[in-house]
Formats: structure tokens, sequence, C-alpha cells
């Protein structure tokens, strides 16, 4: 059993061990539900108001997002060499930050920076199950004291929901980390709604020597990942998404 099986197995045992298969897949079309019409509530916590939605977020949401920069940075020249430290801000349930340390030969270690103590919660198990030297941090990203140069910077579906005052300090921030020798991963959502302000991201990271991309991936998804699909009348035929890469000095 790989890593990624280990991971998946054990999500499902835990997040099914209190609620019912019916009751998670409800929970999923209402965190979707909120993602898709109500993404203002986000920045109120809404995604990981409840067991139910915390539950569809690790093990629906989680996976799709491991699958989706697994893939993004095998594609991308450099991304899996190099720093010794991975910043993976905004964290979640660590999924994110997993796919990465874990395709680089030598695997860095982790700081995960969340506000939500559930979350750090879970991306503590998901390092460890990925065997990967981590540790967390309760902390807000916009202000967060990072780990000194070289290290990898992820923002994986972070700053689209970052009050807009905040958003354009934090990537200068990043930006000016990557001017002295960091690498820079940002990655959201593909929907141009859901991340209005993409375009003078997009414009600014590339002015600094950047790239951005887009992603429209098919992949073989877990058994419980496709039956929560099905259950809640989604569509992940295709895992899509958008990325910004800035490779350090």
């Amino acid at each position: 059993m790989t890593d990624f099986e280990s991971w998946i197995e054990g999500l499902t045992s835990r997040h099914l061990s209190d609620l019912t298969f019916p009751e998670l897949s409800r929970s999923l079309r209402a965190l979707s539900s909120t993602y898709v019409q109500r993404r203002h509530k986000l920045r109120e916590g809404a995604a990981l108001a409840g067991a139910g939605k915390r539950a569809a977020f690790a093990l629906f949401y989680g996976p799709l997002h491991y699958l989706l920069v697994r893939e993004i940075v095998r594609a991308l020249p450099g991304a899996t060499i190099g720093a010794r430290r991975l910043v993976d801000l905004g964290c979640g349930t660590g999924a994110a930050g997993a796919a990465w340390a874990s395709e680089c030969p030598r695997p860095p270690e982790i700081l995960g920076i969340d506000l939500h103590p559930w979350a750090l919660g879970e991306a503590s198990r998901t390092y460890q199950n990925f065997r990967i030297k981590a540790r967390t941090q309760r902390d807000d990203v916009t202000a967060a004291r990072l780990p000194a140069a070289p290290a990898l910077l992820l923002a994986a579906f972070t700053l689209n929901e970052l009050p807009e005052a905040a958003r354009p300090p934090l990537l200068a921030r990043l930006l000016d980390r990557a001017s002295k020798g960091d690498s820079l991963l940002i990655v959201e959502p593909l929907a141009g709604s859901a991340a209005p302000w993409w375009n003078d991201c997009r414009e600014t990271v590339q002015r600094a020597g950047g790239r951005a991309d887009e992603w429209r991936l098919c992949l073989d998804l877990p058994a419980i990942v496709q039956k929560l699909d099905r259950a809640a009348g989604l569509n992940h035929q295709e895992i899509t998404g958008r990325s910004l890469w800035l490779r350090g000095g």
C-alpha cells in the first residue's frame, strides 16, 4: 500500500466512524454550495463549521488538492529540487504541502501555518502519514514569521480566502522572499468567478519572471472520492486548477 492509499484509508476510517455515508454526502453538498454560491462565508470559517463539513473537506477536497498539486509540481521544471524547508501557508489538512514534499527526492521539512486548530490537527496527521518531518503553527498567514530562505512557499487555495486588503501585501511579501531565493507556488480554482483578483496577481508574478498555468487533469480518483462525487451530484471527471510559479534564484 502506498502512502497515498494508506492516507485515504485512514481518512475514510476516521471520518466515517461518527458519520453515516448519507450524512457525509449531505455535508459535502452543503460545503460545495458554500464554495460556489456563498464564498464570502469562507472568511467566516463556514467551510469548517460542523463535523460533517470538516469530514467532507478532509475526505473529498483533501485528496483532490493532493492530486492536483502533485501533478503541478511534477510538471514544473525545478519544483522538486533544492530547498530543505517548505512553508504550507493556510495548510488546511496538509494535503497540498504533503503532495509537494512527497515528490521531492529529499522531502523538505514542512511548516504548516493555519488559524484553525482542527485543520492543524489534520495536517499533523497528514504529514505523519507521509513520513514527512513537519511542525504546525497556529497563525495568520499574512503576518506569520517565516523561516530563513531558501524555502519552498506554497499558498494552495489560500489567497482567495483572505480579505481583499490583505492579499496585495502578502503577495508583495512572498515576491520579496522569492527575490531572495525562495520558490513560490500559488494554486487556486480555475473558475474565474472564484478568484476575480487572479489576473492582477498573475501579471505581477509574470513581471517578476514567473509563469502562469491552467490545469485540466484526468486522473484516477480514490473509490471513496468517486462515491462521494456521485452521491453529492458533483462532477470531477477532470481535476482543474490554475497556478503561478516563480522559482527562486
